[in-house]
């Protein structure tokens, strides 16, 4: 008797060979299988899901913290004494392991989404534990080196919030066509209410993410303040050497309001600007000076500063990569830098009518001039000739007795206090970092008429929502960068919001149920064939095109007559 076996079609499909190969190094058809995931295997899926979440989450953190990244070195630096671009490994990093991480995500999804059983191959495995593992160890670092960053996750989000919360919209929509593609295949009714249950948990999560998006620049146009005065921050040290002469001059020429620098005092009073407790970073100590380099810069006579050159460190360790865009006119400037005096800023800054704000930093106990700093810094502001009104006075020490000397300066808090406690001590202005202070601190200042400074602003995005939210003035190291943004980088009414998101609920919403009818409409046509004819009807229509048919197997056995 011969027992036929059903007519099998075989069609090369090198798209789901790739997908099953790559994942999980299933090439041939043999070694595929539509049988359920083992729970070991969905055990490495949500380890895979976890790692893309979390690197998700480090790449926007090192995304949004490019506007730091100077400062980041700059700790790298008093780590390490040496100094090097740190960001660049860490970037490179990042975005291979969130790349990798990713394209596995977007496979193990194209496996759901085929009905193929998940398999993840041993050496990916190895590749995901190392990912996680590496971005664990990044997170704990930077939380203890660099903690205060990762206020710039929240920060970020009221300008990015609203687009993302239409992104992860758009993206959980697309899911619906496999959530629903499971369902409808599904023969067990638990799972089905289980899944659909938890994808409608998320999809409506999402809906209501706008009830907590809070953003500044989503306000009537008719109520934005005037553009935030911009103050050089060392100048423009993304086009010259900081804290040098022509680096403000650079500051100046991109139409800044006010110049910020950080100040130390000589060993004969002379107060210069210095960021760095040493001189190795910014000047050629180490060439002038070999048995002193590890001094501290205030341990210096002016006599022997002046011998210094400030300019060339900036063209050999080009801090931001802008050297090449520099004209040989801009290069033999930079080339000829020394280190500058309080009194030539002062004496710039009068010129051109500039505000002054400036950090001073005390001796050491040793120092010859370690109880008279702030006399002698005085003393070098008004030997200077600017106006009092120009120079922001930001010591806390001696407070009173200088304003009894010099009235006319501007008193100024670098330390966070209510606005009763710096009107009270006669303080009208007060120079923060930008994550210190909330919207609503913000306006507070604003409402009791303390001008309110923060720095250090690089980014359009940081500077356009400070600006919505009614900030007086930055410090930014960037003014040549933050001179093009005449106006935020959007602005919405809260009605105009309010329709966006409203709709974008619905149309997703719509789209999720028509894809849910749509699949169960396709499973439930399937299910009025049968198989066999299915397969025969398919050889008929492709039979056009390009295909191994493996011919019917007769299986002989010997009936028993």
């Amino acid at each position: 008797m011969v027992k036929h076996q059903p007519l099998q079609v075989y069609e090369r499909q090198l798209c789901l060979s790739c997908i099953t190969g790559i994942y999980g190094c299933r090439w041939k058809r043999y070694q595929r299988s539509h049988d359920d995931t083992t729970k070991w295997e969905l055990l490495w899926s949500l380890i895979l899901l976890f790692t893309f979440c979390l690197l998700l989450v480090w790449f926007y953190f090192w995304w949004e913290a490019h506007n730091d990244y100077s400062e980041f070195n700059w700790y790298l630096y008093n780590r390490s004494g040496e100094w090097s671009d740190g960001t660049v490994p860490i970037l490179a990093t990042t975005a291979a392991g969130f790349t990798y991480i990713a394209f596995l995500m977007v496979l193990a999804l194209c496996h759901v989404a085929l009905g193929q059983q998940l398999n993840l191959h041993w050496l990916h495995k190895i590749g995901v534990i190392a990912a996680l593992l590496t971005t664990i160890v990044g997170v704990i670092s930077v939380s203890q080196t660099w903690g205060q960053e990762w206020d710039v996750i929240p920060i970020s989000l009221q300008a990015t919030g609203p687009f993302l919360h239409i992104g992860a919209l758009i993206a959980v929509t697309a899911l619906s066509w496999i959530v629903a593609g499971q369902v409808a295949h599904a023969e067990k009714t638990m799972f089905q209410v289980v899944v659909v249950l938890l994808y409608l948990s998320v999809l409506l999560g999402l809906y209501a993410v706008p009830f907590y998006i809070s953003s500044p620049c989503i306000m009537d146009p008719n109520s934005l303040k005037p553009r935030p005065e911009v103050f050089g921050h060392q100048g423009a040290p993304m086009l010259a050497p900081e804290n040098t002469l022509w680096s403000f001059q650079r500051a100046l020429q991109m139409n800044v309001t006010g110049l910020e620098a950080d100040v130390a005092i000589s060993t004969d009073s002379v107060p210069f600007l210095m960021r760095d407790l040493t001189l190795r970073r910014t000047t050629d100590v180490e060439k002038v000076f070999p048995d002193r380099q590890m001094e501290d810069a205030s341990y210096f006579n002016w006599t022997d500063l002046q011998q210094l050159n400030a300019g060339l460190w900036f063209l050999q360790d080009d801090p931001f990569w802008t050297v090449h865009n520099l004209s040989p006119h801009e290069k033999d400037l930079i080339a000829n830098q020394s280190v500058c005096s309080l009194e030539q800023l002062l004496k710039l800054a009068s010129y051109h009518n500039s505000t002054v704000v400036f950090r001073l930093r005390r001796p050491p106990p040793e120092h010859p001039c370690y109880h008279s700093w702030i006399n002698d810094t005085l003393q070098a502001v008004q030997q200077s000739g600017v106006s009092p009104d120009l120079v922001m006075w930001t010591p806390d020490e001696h407070r009173a007795q200088v304003e009894e000397l010099a009235p006319g300066l501007i008193q100024t808090s670098v330390e966070k206090q209510t606005p009763e406690s710096l009107q009270y001590r006669s303080i009208s202005r007060l120079l923060l970092r930008y994550n210190q202070v909330s919207i609503q601190e913000i306006r507070d200042f604003s409402q009791t008429h303390i001008n309110l400074t923060l720095y250090t602003v690089n980014e359009p995005w940081l500077y356009s929502v400070l600006w919505c939210s009614g900030v007086s003035s930055v410090s930014s190291e960037a003014p040549h960068i933050l001179r093009k943004v005449p106006y935020p980088l959007w602005l919405m009414r809260p009605n105009e919001y309010c329709l966006m998101w409203v709709s974008a609920d619905l149309i997703s919403f719509a789209v999720v149920i028509g894809i849910f009818v749509l699949q169960k409409y396709r499973t439930s046509g399937m299910h009025s064939y049968n198989p066999e004819q299915i397969m025969l009807s398919a050889a008929v229509r492709r039979s056009s095109r390009d295909i191994n048919v493996m011919k019917e197997k007769l299986i002989f056995s010997g009936q028993p007559q």
